[in-house]
């Protein structure tokens, strides 16, 4: 995992900065950079939260499910993939937030195999 991670950040450099032009690749101007999406600060607490319940687990994959938005309050779900010394396992994180504060109501967890 640690390879992957370390090849990505490499790769993401180069991509990203002027090694760009090393690779044959184009310069990307900041203009032309996706914004960050509405929901990656709660993918991060997703995250959090998630390494706090499952300590020993480390996280190898994301992936936003969507939002469910209410009257008084939204819902961000998430699936984040695990693996520990024993398993991998998928885990549903739901982040329940008022609309008008993003103060957070809860947070659920549903594991799952799949």
């Amino acid at each position: 995992m640690r390879k992957v991670m370390f090849s990505l950040m490499v790769t993401s450099a180069l991509v990203f900065t002027e090694g760009a032009f090393l690779v044959g690749l184009p310069h990307i101007s900041i203009a032309q950079q996706k914004p960050i999406p509405p929901y990656a600060k709660w993918g991060q607490l997703a995250m959090k939260k998630t390494h706090e319940k499952y300590p020993q687990a480390q996280i190898v994959d994301y992936l936003h499910v969507g939002r469910t938005t209410g009257p008084q309050s939204s819902v961000e779900k998430f699936k984040l993939w695990l693996k520990d010394s024993q398993r991998e396992f998928g885990v549903f994180v739901d982040i329940e937030f008022e609309n008008t504060t993003e103060k957070v109501i809860s947070t659920k967890f549903r594991e799952t195999t799949r």
